[in-house]
């Protein structure tokens, strides 16, 4: 894999094998910050990767980075791909954490403690010592084995984990069962092969079921990854494409030898190999798992198509503009895996408590221990607490409980076109009383389009009147002009092509439509009057007065023959989205205040705000003045306010960073989502409501995880202590929290966007 670079730094993925808990990550983080000229490095159980940021002309290989992890005692690896591998199904039976392996363990354990759920029905039987100690070697030994190896491991590197707790306490039981069987044969005694033997499977268990967990806390990564196909009809450049040519000349390629200006087909039900322009064909496509827009989109003659959208009923010939690494897939990809292995500010602090978790636990299990030899004068009732407080506190559960939330949230948002870029969102959603959105773009359209068209008398119909106007305007580039031109196809109409016409720099344009009088088609009302007729400037603008109250750009339609006279005023504007009201609504549902960003004067700006429920607004503003307002936003009132800002320009950027969260929408600018901490990946603003549910749900399951894990401890160590907790009973509620806390995450799942 090579690594992603900029000026300054090189990026690196490492998978990390062979870590268990909190403890883990956090002796491969010291150890990996130790090393010079590693800038950062970011280390996350739940994907079992390490991000590695190196300075640029630093002497340190990768291959060095590699072997400290491995000295460290974990298995290390450059990343081949995007998020978590897809476990082999041999790999999840007969792995480390393998299903086959806990189903051995079990059947090799059943008969060492099913005696004792014989016991309430008054059946008093068990094996002989010699066959306890025959079924609990292997189980103890072999299956056991990694928890000696990683725990030898920790211990060597100073530093605690789970497997060192799992092992040093299963050896205390099954240690002092054997002893017991050599030293006092004929006594009355009991053996505790079977604490140790299911307090393994249980671990066990609970592996297997975080490695099933964990696989689906990714489900999102996997199901981008498998919108790639594997292969492109690319047709050759020398052909001239049709429908038929490009039917009977193609080669089918691997995706990776597509370039940029390759020309690809793509029939119907194929999903589209790269993003492009559309040189031949039209169809409806389904961009869901992309954007999460549910209908199928239309798509004409040069529209832009996104690589791993399914084509409908149409055959399309497309133009490559971007593949690979640079295609709208591939970056949300990155963004998403970005997301899941990045560490919430509150991970820190779990981080902090694990690293000495365990080292604390040892030490509590040797007081308990010694402290019931003293009292009760008994080393194996000593022996067995020690050992249940040593198995209940491993730190398994905390190490899962902000990722695994993390994972699961991240990735059903993205299922819906919402894409969380940093976990530090999720901290401040759930706090957020202002949304600041800036007018353009986002509530509205953000391009003009044409609104009315307004006579003076009934000498022109409307028809023939915007099949003029649009007729002048052709060829031409100025928005305005292909808001007239679409607007003319919208209806059915043709533009009437003009002769004699001519452009008039700062003023507009003139022809004269076949048959027709000369016409002259301002740009704006100013340049009416350097139009020949400006003596009708004034009737003009008192006509065009409401358009202008409105918000709305104006451009005067003009006989130029004599006498000179205005023929209609011709209104654009920049159109609400349909569901801007329903967005502002949705705010208001979760007490949050939405304010408006216009560079429109007051009277257009509120008129607007009213329309969609907004009562605070910001008229009359310059773009660089947006951050100040938004600065303004969160300290009004004296009181600490937390405030999203929405925009998709390149001058909302400022904006975006200051705000608490950033939204920025995708049909906006790259600078715009570079600096918003979530990307909406439609131009919906629905979904600013939707996101900022989705943060706090998630902020939700993390708050539920880390005080389950935490209550889970701290009530559990007392009661090992006092002996309420056998050691089997204590490996059974540990192996329980941790799927407890995956499940939890895990029902992020369900969650629907509510629009």
């Amino acid at each position: 894999m090579n690594p992603q670079k900029d000026t300054n730094s090189e990026l690196f993925t490492l998978d990390i094998g062979g870590m268990t808990c909190a403890s883990c990550v956090g002796r491969v983080e010291k150890a990996l910050d130790k090393i010079p000229g590693v800038e950062a490095a970011s280390v996350n159980l739940a994907t079992e990767q390490a991000k590695i940021r190196i300075k640029a002309n630093s002497e340190v290989k990768i291959d060095d980075i590699i072997a400290l992890v491995q000295k460290t005692g974990y298995s290390a690896k450059i990343s081949a791909h995007h998020g978590i591998p897809e476990l082999a199904p041999s790999k999840l039976f007969w792995g480390a954490d393998g299903l086959g392996r806990v189903v051995l363990g079990f059947a090799l354990s059943a008969p060492l403690f099913l005696p004792m759920f014989l016991m309430p029905f008054g059946i008093h039987w068990s094996l002989s010592p010699t066959w306890q100690l025959l079924l609990a070697t292997p189980v103890q030994f072999f299956l056991g084995w990694r928890f000696y190896k990683a725990g030898f491991k920790s211990l060597m590197s100073g530093v605690g984990n789970m497997d060192l707790l799992v092992a040093l306490g299963t050896s205390a039981a099954y240690g002092l069962s054997v002893y017991q069987m050599i030293a006092l044969p004929h006594a009355s005694h009991e053996l505790y092969f079977e604490g140790s033997v299911v307090i393994i499977c249980m671990v066990m268990l609970g592996k297997w079921l975080e490695a099933r967990a964990k696989q689906q806390t990714s489900e999102a990564i996997r199901a981008l990854q498998k919108l790639w196909p594997e292969h492109a009809k690319v047709i050759e450049r020398n052909i001239v494409i049709s429908e038929n040519s490009a039917l009977d000349q193609f080669r089918d390629l691997p995706l990776d030898q597509v370039f940029p200006k390759d020309r690809i087909l793509v029939l119907p039900g194929e999903r589209i190999p790269v993003d492009g322009i559309i040189l031949l064909g039209n169809s409806q496509v389904d961009e869901s798992l992309l954007t999460g827009e549910s209908d199928p989109v239309k798509k004409h003659l040069g529209e832009k198509v996104i690589g791993g959208s399914l084509n409908g009923e149409g055959l399309l010939v497309v133009e490559a503009q971007a593949v690979g690494v640079e295609s709208v897939l591939s970056k949300i990809i990155s963004l998403v895996e970005d997301a899941q292995t990045q560490k919430a500010p509150i991970q820190k602090l779990v981080d902090q408590v694990s690293a000495i978790f365990v080292p604390s636990v040892i030490v509590i299990a040797l007081i308990t221990g010694l402290a019931n030899w003293f009292y009760l004068d008994s080393a194996s009732v000593a022996i067995l607490r020690a050992v249940s407080v040593l198995v209940i506190a491993c730190p398994c559960a905390l190490g899962l409980a902000t990722p695994a939330a993390i994972m699961a949230g991240t990735g059903v948002a993205a299922r819906f076109g919402i894409l969380i870029k940093d976990p530090q969102v999720l901290e401040l959603a759930h706090r957020l009383n202002v949304v600041a959105f800036d007018k353009t773009g986002t509530l509205t359209i953000g391009k003009p389009r044409l609104l009315e068209i307004i006579p003076f008398g009934d000498s022109y119909a409307v028809d023939d009147i915007l099949a003029s106007a649009a007729g002048l305007q052709l060829g031409s580039e100025h928005p305005l002009a292909k808001a007239l031109l679409d607007a003319a196809k919208q209806r059915g109409l043709n533009p009437i092509t003009p002769t004699d016409s001519k452009a008039l720099p700062g003023i507009g344009i003139s022809g004269r439509p076949s048959a027709g009088v000369f016409l002259g088609l301002s740009q704006n009302l100013q340049s009416v009057a350097s139009l020949e007729g400006n003596s009708h400037y004034s009737a003009i603008l008192a006509k065009a007065q409401a358009c202008f109250d409105a918000g709305q750009t104006v451009s005067v339609l003009m006989n130029q023959e004599n006498p000179s006279s205005p023929i209609a005023i011709i209104a654009f504007g920049d159109e609400l989205k349909d569901n801007a009201q329903e967005a502002v609504t949705s705010l208001q549902h979760l007490h949050i205040r939405a304010v408006m960003l216009s560079g429109d004067n007051l009277a257009a700006a509120n008129r607007v705000a009213k329309t969609i429920g907004i009562q605070e607004v910001f008229a009359q503003i310059m773009p660089s003045s947006k951050a100040e307002i938004i600065r303004q936003l969160q300290s009004k009132d004296d009181e600490r306010q937390f405030v999203a800002m929405v925009g998709d320009g390149v001058n909302d950027a400022p904006a975006l960073a200051t705000a608490d969260v950033g939204m920025a929408m995708s049909t906006g600018t790259d600078v715009a989502m570079q600096a918003a901490g979530i990307t909406l990946m439609r131009g919906d603003p629905t979904l600013v409501a939707n996101a900022i549910d989705i943060s706090k749900r998630t902020w939700r399951k993390i708050q539920q995880n880390l005080f389950w894990a935490f209550i889970f401890n701290a009530t559990g160590i007392p009661l090992a202590a006092l002996g309420y907790l056998s050691p089997m009973l204590a490996g059974s509620a540990m192996a329980l929290s941790s799927f407890c806390v995956l499940s939890n995450a895990l029902l992020l799942k369900r969650w629907r966007p509510v629009h």
